[in-house]
């Protein structure tokens, strides 16, 4: 059940993306220079939230794919979640304290986003410590999987706006 809530979710949310590109949300206003860049990423969300959905769904069926990549995928996509959503909590914190922002800053909306990645973060935790005692899978996939969860959110939150600036698609700072 939680593989299908997760995959589900996902889906649900790379929808959100595809829904920004079909209507042209970001080709006006105030990100209208970046419109070009935010199109590029939100393609590649919608690639990552896909596949997010299949690693949910692979983790209960049973197949002849690899138990140890599908493993340090499950264990990744916990890792990338949770990596991300205490990164959310962590600035909400700030926010609050005063230390960076403003607790005015801090909206409803954005309160169900932070809970959204934490209950995501979670279901994709229940699937990888159930997927590694199905498939006895040992302690080192799920370590490599946890480190490399830093590694593909740098890449999609530094790398590739750095790449999208060098291509011309994005304003330099």
């Amino acid at each position: 059940m939680t593989s299908w809530l997760v995959a589900l979710c996902c889906l649900a949310f790379a929808t959100v993306n595809v829904v920004f590109e079909a209507t042209g949300h970001f080709a006006d206003g105030p990100y209208a220079e970046y419109s070009s860049a935010i199109s590029a990423m939100n393609w590649l969300v919608v690639g990552l939230k896909v596949a997010g959905a299949a690693v949910a769904l692979s983790s209960v069926v049973r197949r002849r794919s690899s138990p140890v990549i599908l493993g340090l995928l499950v264990w990744g996509a916990f890792a990338l979640l949770g990596v991300y959503a205490l990164g959310s909590v962590v600035q909400a914190i700030g926010m609050v304290s005063g230390l960076a922002g403003s607790a005015d800053q801090i909206t409803v909306a954005s309160i169900g986003y932070v809970l959204f990645f934490v209950l995501l973060a979670a279901g994709y935790g229940i699937l990888a410590i159930s997927y590694s005692r199905r498939t006895q899978l040992r302690k080192g996939v799920a370590v490599l999987g946890v480190l490399g969860a830093p590694v593909v959110l740098g890449f999609i939150l530094v790398a590739m706006p750095m790449l999208l600036t060098a291509l011309g698609m994005m304003p330099s700072a």
